[in-house]
């Protein structure tokens, strides 16, 4: 079951990720903490429209909410972006032993075919010259 949990939150990560005004949002959060309102100054949008994408922050545990009487802090968490690089890292060095394999594979029949002995050395020759 915790798969599956992992699995969902990786890719809420990945869709929070995945537009540029909520990568924005977190590279100001990053910087420290900010109300809502602070945060959709930048951008040519509605509140509600920031709002929203506020929420799928919220929702991939990205964005954190405190709240001060009637005000909302918002403020960066680190820890579902460590989760989602160290996921693409395990699939970057899979791929990499993967394809290192490959490589040594081709690379030993490559040697073994230009060590075989080819028709010229066996005595075989073809004919060079033009063809009339």
């Amino acid at each position: 079951m915790r798969d599956i949990a992992s699995q969902r939150s990786l890719d809420h990560t990945l869709i929070a990720l995945a537009d540029p005004t909520r990568r924005a949002i977190l590279q100001r959060l990053s910087e420290g903490e900010a109300r809502v309102t602070e945060l959709a100054q930048p951008f040519a949008m509605s509140l509600n429209a920031v709002s929203k994408h506020i929420r799928i922050l919220e929702r991939a545990r990205l964005v954190r909410r405190r709240r001060a009487g009637r005000e909302h802090r918002l403020s960066f968490n680190q820890g579902p972006l460590d989760a989602a690089a160290a996921w693409i890292e395990a699939r970057r060095a899979l791929w990499t032993a993967r394809l290192d394999a490959l490589d040594a594979l081709l690379c030993a029949e490559d040697c073994a075919a230009s060590t075989a002995p080819d028709k010229v050395s066996t005595g075989q020759t073809k004919k060079k010259g033009r063809s009339r």
